[in-house]
Order: C-alpha cells, then structure tokens, then sequence
C-alpha cells in the first residue's frame, strides 16, 4: 500500500517546508533519505508528486490534489494515538450522562463540547430522565453522571459537585379557576394550592416522589416537564417548574406565576453533578465534572 503513516508524514513535510533538505531538517533525517522515500512513493503511486527541475521541489497538480485527503489523514493519526494513549491512563470507551428533563435547558452543553473537543474519539451518550430514574441509571451503571437537582438527603453511594442553581416557580394558566376567583392582584394561600390539582414532574416509579414539591391532595404525574407545560397550559392545574424553562411561556402569557399571599413563590436549589463512588470515575467523566463546574449559572 503506498501511503502509510511514514509516507505521508513524509510527504507532507516536503510540502510544508518547500524542499527535501527543509524536510530533512524537520524530520532530524538526511536529504537523500526523504529524496528515496519520496521517490519511492511516487513509483507506487505511478504519479509524479514533486517536479525536481528546479532548486528546489515544486509540488505537482497530482500532489496539490492528494494534498486535503493526506492532511485529513495526518489529523486522525494523531487524534488515533492521541485517543489510545488517554485510553491508556485511564480513558472511558465511552461516557454516558443523565440530565434531569427540566435542565436541558441549562449550562451544560458548552462544558460537553469542551470536553469532546478534549477527547474527539470519545462515544459520548447523553439521556434525559426524571430525577429519580436518572439516580436509577446512575447506581445501575448505565450512566457515569447524572446531572439533577439537589436531593432531600445525602445518600453514602453517591459522590456529587455543586454547578449551579435554579429557582423552581409555581406557575398555572391566568385563565386557572383559582386565579380567576382570586381576582385582579388577588394572591392565593397554602390552601389554595392543597386543594388544586398539582401536574408533578416525577419518575415512572409512581410510589416515589419528591415531598418538598408535593402540595396538593390530588396530583397528576408526568415524567416529561414539556407534558407538564401542555397540561398547565390547558388550565387542568398547577406545578412547579424551572423559571428558566417557563420563560417564553411567561413572556407570551401563557403561564403566569402564581401570586402567593404567605409563600415566597420560588424554590431555589442547587444543580449536582453526581456520580457513584462504588466506580472510580475515568479521565472524561473527571474533566466533564471539573468543566461543568467552572461554567457560569444560567441562575433562575
């Protein structure tokens, strides 16, 4: 076969320093030694690569063609050897992350790129599922990182990075029967919430589910917070959702937040990384968690 790694290595060298003696100095080589290697190339290829009548090489039209191609090669040889030796220090085969349904809209996709740009070989997988199926996959070992919010209690398993925080908002229809009975500027109370139906975002394990957002007496679940925004739309409720998720609906009137006479209407929490401390996290999963947590906070 007539391009290797040491041919095209080769011939690129001749064409970025202009003539053989100037590749033979990079390369630490002799000239006569690039000068054989080049012409050996030539002779497997049957195309003349280098017009010697001159001083100094010139490269030909056939050379100038294969020119991309070889160059293209040259960078995936390097992100090849680049990928085995990280495989080699501790680099997953490939890395799977969680993020809670209501987070995607956050500050993580700036830290992934940095980190593929970091390790472009990598296989990357990303998910979304509820907090509690996203904890699930987490100490299943289908994913390394689970990016979610605080929980209620530490658990011993899990190992977890603060890298933000976001203010969940109880937001409901303006045309809400409980909005419209309160009246222009009218504020609801605790009661007022207990007694309406409440859309919660939770996971499919229907005898689990996140106390500190549970208010009311009668709950409609979804795990998809985009279901949620069409069932709060409708009317059919009330829920507690990302401020930053429920913005345009806020802006285009659609949702409003719900006026709260004894309530601070936000809750605000931390954003986790979390990983699981029964498996030692690889080079990616490490510099994904050190990434996310330089990233600045979208906030609330």
């Amino acid at each position: 076969m007539a391009f290797t790694s040491d041919s095209v290595h080769l011939f690129l060298a001749v064409l970025d320093h202009g003539s053989f003696s100037g590749a033979a100095r990079a390369l630490h080589r002799v000239p006569s030694a690039v000068s054989m290697g080049i012409a050996q190339l030539e002779a497997e290829l049957a195309l003349a690569l280098f017009d010697r009548s001159g001083r100094e090489a010139r490269p030909t039209p056939s050379a100038r063609a294969l020119e991309p191609q070889a160059r293209l090669l040259a960078s995936q040889l390097r992100q090849l050897q680049a990928h085995a030796l990280s495989l080699s220090q501790g680099l997953e085969d490939r890395l799977a992350i969680t993020i809670a349904p209501e987070l995607l809209s956050g500050p993580w996709r700036n830290p992934v790129a940095a980190m593929a740009a970091e390790y472009p070989l990598l296989e990357v997988e990303v998910l979304s599922a509820p907090q509690a199926d996203a904890l699930a996959l987490l100490h299943a070992g289908r994913v390394q990182l689970a990016l979610v919010f605080e929980r209620p209690s530490l658990d011993g398993r899990e190992g977890f990075q603060e890298v933000g925080s976001e203010a969940l908002v109880a937001v409901m229809a303006p045309h809400h029967p409980a909005l419209l009975a309160a009246g222009d500027g009218g504020h609801l109370r605790e009661e007022h919430l207990t007694g309406t139906r409440q859309i919660v975002v939770a996971g499919r394990d229907t005898t689990q589910h996140d106390p500190r957002f549970v208010f009311s007496r009668q709950i409609w679940r979804t795990d998809n917070p985009v279901a949620a925004l069409a069932l709060l739309e409708a009317g059919l409720g009330w829920g507690w959702l990302p401020r930053s998720f429920v913005r345009p609906q806020l802006a285009a009137g659609t949702l409003r937040e719900v006026p709260l006479a004894n309530l601070t209407n936000a809750l605000d929490l931390w954003v986790d990384v979390v990983w699981s401390k029964e498996r030692p996290l690889g080079l990616a999963a490490q510099r994904l968690v050190a990434l996310l947590h330089a990233e600045p906070a979208s906030g609330g």
